[in-house]
């Protein structure tokens, strides 16, 4: 660890505060001002597909100004996003929340890439558990977010219009802590220089696909099933002060591993600890589908997160080793692309099928995703080990 490293985790619990506060009040906002049930979890949806839609361009912009001024932008967009989302409370305009959370997924997009900046503030003996550090800074999330959420909640006549507006001093304050991280010296790129591999060459690799695969149905499960908890938990006569509960616990989940998961990817290797992230992933389902109680979607929710951590954070390490460095920003913005679809088809499905079919039907659905990432991983893991043995 060095201050550099120590900032940017800082900045990524003022993310993940800005994400899981999001998560917690979207789709109740949607779900009050959509003209209808199943659009409740749009502006859940809108979130990510904003992102997935900045993704490649993030990735551009960083390679023209470089990491520290890409971030920067991505922060003085997410401040103009929240005051839109605050106004659109004020307006009870649900299609200018819908179009503000789309502009924050440029923010979004800039944020999902602090995980691979931490690993170049470090000596490559180090990428794997900085890598995991830097996403070890959402614990903060896990207890600011939801508390941020309940506290901020009547700040202001109509309900949670504090908590976006609250969203905009976090953004400020996250602004102020990047200005003092000294990141690598930017190298633009010289016209007619080599740029490496194309696109389609860097996914025809097994490791790429394997990697995305895993981080990116992992997100899509996570995110299916953590989008629809509050409004499952609404259906249920839960209070709001439970689900916010259970969001904690879930990003507690997600989070705490991290300071460890960097050296268990160290010792075993990317690939069993993403199949472990699966298996984690059917016990979710388990506790999910054994009833109703604010422990089961607790212990469930938790459970989904650990399995989220190995998913993602390995498959994140197994990208870094499928390109060069001259790569690095195609690489990681087609693995991005490929996360904030998936998320976005997942928000869609998991607003749709909470409001129609209902947490059993949800949590079953999931079990397919589930298991292409595992059987994805177990072949990779497979092939890799015959290519050891000696002829």
């Amino acid at each position: 660890m060095n201050a550099n490293l120590w900032l940017l985790t800082v900045c990524q619990a003022l993310f993940l505060v800005n994400n899981v506060t999001f998560i917690a009040i979207n789709g109740l906002v949607g779900l009050s001002l959509a003209p209808l049930g199943w659009m409740a979890t749009l502006p859940v949806t809108g979130y990510v597909v904003g992102a997935a839609l900045s993704a490649m361009p993030v990735s551009r912009l960083q390679a023209r100004v470089g990491r520290k001024r890409s971030f920067q932008i991505g922060l003085l967009v997410a401040i103009v996003a929240c005051a839109g989302c605050a106004l659109a409370v004020s307006l009870q305009s649900f299609w200018l929340l819908l179009l503000s959370t789309v502009m924050a997924g440029f923010y979004s997009a800039n944020g999902a890439l602090y995980r691979f900046t931490g690993a170049e503030l470090v000596a490559p003996a180090y990428k794997e558990r900085a890598l995991s550090m830097v996403l070890a800074g959402g614990i903060a999330g896990a207890f600011i977010g939801p508390n941020l959420a309940s506290a901020t909640r009547d700040w202001l006549p109509l309900p949670f219009a504090g908590a976006y507006l609250a969203l905009v001093g976090v953004a400020l304050l996250a602004l102020a802590v990047l200005s003092f991280i000294r990141f690598p010296a930017h190298v633009p790129p010289v016209p007619g220089a080599a740029l490496g591999r194309p696109a389609a060459e860097l996914m025809r690799q097994p490791i790429f696909a394997v990697a995305v695969i895993g981080a990116a149905l992992g997100y899509g499960v996570m995110n299916l099933l953590m989008a629809a908890t509050p409004i499952a938990m609404q259906q249920c006569q839960h209070p709001f002060s439970s689900a916010a509960l259970v969001l904690e616990w879930h990003v507690l989940g997600m989070f705490v591993p991290s300071f460890f998961t960097g050296h268990l990817i160290k010792r075993y290797g990317a690939l069993p600890i993403m199949f472990t992230g699966g298996l984690l992933n059917l016990v979710c389902v388990a506790v999910a589908l054994s009833g109703v109680d604010l422990m089961q979607f607790l212990v469930a929710l938790f459970a989904l997160g650990v399995g989220w951590n190995f998913l993602y954070t390995g498959g994140s390490t197994l990208l870094t080793q499928a390109y060069r460095p001259e790569e690095k920003n195609r690489a990681q913005g087609l693995m991005d692309t490929a996360v904030f679809w998936t998320m976005a088809l997942s928000s869609f499905a998991s607003g749709a099928l909470i409001t129609t079919q209902g947490w059993t039907l949800l949590n079953l659905g999931s079990l397919l995703p589930i298991a292409a990432v595992m059987a994805a991983v177990l072949w990779l893991l497979l092939k890799q080990r015959a290519a050891a043995q000696p002829a």
